[in-house]
C-alpha cells in the first residue's frame, strides 16, 4: 500500500480542522477517576479499525493522563483489518484526534509505526502535522540509561513456524478474541470488571510460550548488539517489565487483550499500568497484569 506525501499533508490538515472544530464543542469535563502524571507514556497495538480494539478504555485512559512524551510503538492503525473490512466506530476517530490534540498542547508524540501500519515507515523522520514518525528511536531515562524503541516485528526472524503453525495460529488467535468478545459481555451482564480471557488462554500454551520466550531474548540480544541498555517493544500482545543481565527488557502489551501502557514517573521509575474498568499497576518483575 503506497502512500502518497500528499496524502499524509492533507490527513494532517483534516486532523488539525477536526480538532479545532471540535474544540468549540467541548463540553465541561467529567471529574476524572484517575489522573497519571508521568514523564513518558508507552502504548502501542491498538488497531484502530479492527473491531475487538478497546477504543472505549484507551479513551478514557487518554483523557487521565498528563506526560511530557507519548511514544505510540507501532500497530495504531489496522491497516491488514481495513483492507479485509472496513471498521471505523467514531471512538476510534476520537482515539486519533486525541493523539493529535495532546501533540497540539505540547505534548511530544513520536509515532513508531509497527507491522500492521508499515506504510507509515516511509515517512521517517517526517511529521504528521505535530507528531513526529520514526522507524525507531532512542529514549533517555533520567538516570541516564539508552533504550531502543522499536515496534518488534523484525524478531518475527527468529521465531521458527512453518506456514501451517501461522496459519493455524492467525485462526487460533480469532477463535480466542471470539472467545474474549463474549466473555467480556457476559462478564458486564454480570458486573464483574474486564478480564482477558484470551491472554490467560495464550499465556498457557506451550508453542505460544515457546514464541513468545524466544522474542522477548532476541529483543534483548539486539539492544544488546546495539549498544542500549535495553528496549521498549510491542507487537506480541504481551506486555512484560524486568530486568535481565543489566538490560531492560518492556512490551507495552496491547489494546486488543490487555488494556496496557508503560508508565515512567518524573523519578524515572517504570511500571506497567492495566486500565479498563479498574486499574492495576505492575512493577519490575512482578505476576502477571490482569487477575480474574
Amino acid at each position: 500500500m503506497n502512500l502518497p506525501h500528499s496524502v499524509l499533508a492533507n490527513a494532517a490538515q483534516l486532523l488539525e480542522s477536526a480538532v479545532e472544530s471540535s474544540a468549540n464543542d467541548v463540553q465541561t469535563p467529567r471529574t476524572t477517576r484517575h489522573l497519571i502524571n508521568a514523564r513518558t507514556l508507552w502504548i502501542s497495538d491498538i488497531h484502530l479499525g479492527f473491531r475487538d480494539c478497546k477504543a472505549d478504555y484507551l479513551l478514557d485512559f487518554l483523557n487521565n493522563i498528563h506526560c511530557e512524551t507519548l511514544y505510540l510503538v507501532g500497530d495504531i492503525v489496522d491497516l491488514w483489518s481495513l483492507k479485509r473490512r472496513f471498521c471505523w466506530p467514531a471512538k476510534h476517530y476520537q482515539v486519533m484526534l486525541k493523539f493529535y490534540e495532546l501533540a497540539a498542547r505540547g505534548v511530544r508524540v513520536v509515532y513508531v509505526p509497527g507491522n500492521h501500519d508499515i506504510p507509515m515507515r516511509r515517512f521517517d523522520g517526517e511529521l504528521f502535522g505535530p507528531i513526529e514518525i520514526m522507524e525507531e528511536c532512542e529514549h533517555i531515562t533520567p538516570d541516564g540509561k539508552r533504550l531502543l524503541i522499536m515496534h518488534g516485528d523484525a524478531m518475527d526472524a527468529y521465531i521458527n513456524h512453518s506456514w501451517l503453525k501461522r496459519m493455524i495460529g492467525d485462526h487460533g488467535y480469532e477463535l480466542l478474541l471470539f472467545i474474549n468478545r463474549w466473555s467480556e459481555r457476559i462478564r458486564k451482564l454480570v458486573g464483574r470488571p474486564y478480564f482477558s480471557l484470551a491472554g490467560l488462554i495464550k499465556s498457557n500454551i506451550k508453542g505460544a510460550k515457546t514464541a513468545i520466550e524466544t522474542y522477548e531474548r532476541e529483543a534483548l540480544a539486539e539492544a544488546k548488539r546495539r549498544g542500549f541498555d535495553g528496549d521498549v517493544c510491542g507487537h506480541i500482545h504481551y506486555p512484560a517489565l524486568r530486568e535481565e543481565q543489566g538490560l531492560r527488557y518492556a512490551n507495552c502489551g496491547d489494546w486488543i487483550e490487555n488494556c496496557t501502557a508503560l508508565v515512567e514517573d518524573h523519578q524515572g521509575t517504570m511500571r506497567l499500568l492495566h486500565y479498563s474498568d479498574k486499574i492495576e499497576w505492575r512493577a519490575m518483575d512482578q505476576a502477571a497484569v490482569a487477575t480474574a
